[in-house]
């Protein structure tokens, strides 16, 4: 069973919270951006992920769950982004975004204001347009 499910926890009152004032004041930047991009407000996943939208993901392991279409955490070390390189298109797009590294299935960024935030609209708007995603019929 997946963890991160969506919460009753007010996306506002997470970001309020997180620390230090330099990370919570990117929170806020980028809360706004993404809302602005998708078009729905954002809900908190977990403890610690915002997400905008819901897809629904399958395996061919048969695991399968939903997950944001496009997600976002304040951590202390980094600002953590969710989805933006799970398409060709966003994948193409991601070396634009200026310093990042890549994990599985996310984007680290130490600096919002190293990055472009156009391109990082432009890949939460590809991530957000994404349907569902079936690895098994693959």
């Amino acid at each position: 069973m997946n963890k991160t499910v969506p919460t009753e926890v007010p996306v506002e009152a997470f970001v309020a919270a997180v620390e230090p004032a330099r990370r919570r004041e990117e929170a806020e930047r980028v809360v706004a951006l993404l809302t602005e991009v998708t078009g729905v407000e954002p809900v908190m996943w977990g403890p610690s992920i915002i997400g905008w939208g819901t897809m629904h993901y399958r395996y061919a392991t048969g695991r399968e769950g939903d997950m944001p279409k496009v997600g976002f955490s304040p951590r202390k070390a980094q600002l953590t982004f969710y989805g933006l390189k799970d398409t060709p298109e966003g994948a193409g797009l991601l070396p634009s975004l200026g310093p990042s590294t890549e994990g599985a299935g996310c984007v680290y960024v130490k600096r919002l204001d190293a990055i472009d935030l156009d391109v990082l609209a432009d890949l939460a708007e590809i991530a957000f347009a994404r349907g569902d995603y079936d690895a098994a019929a693959r």
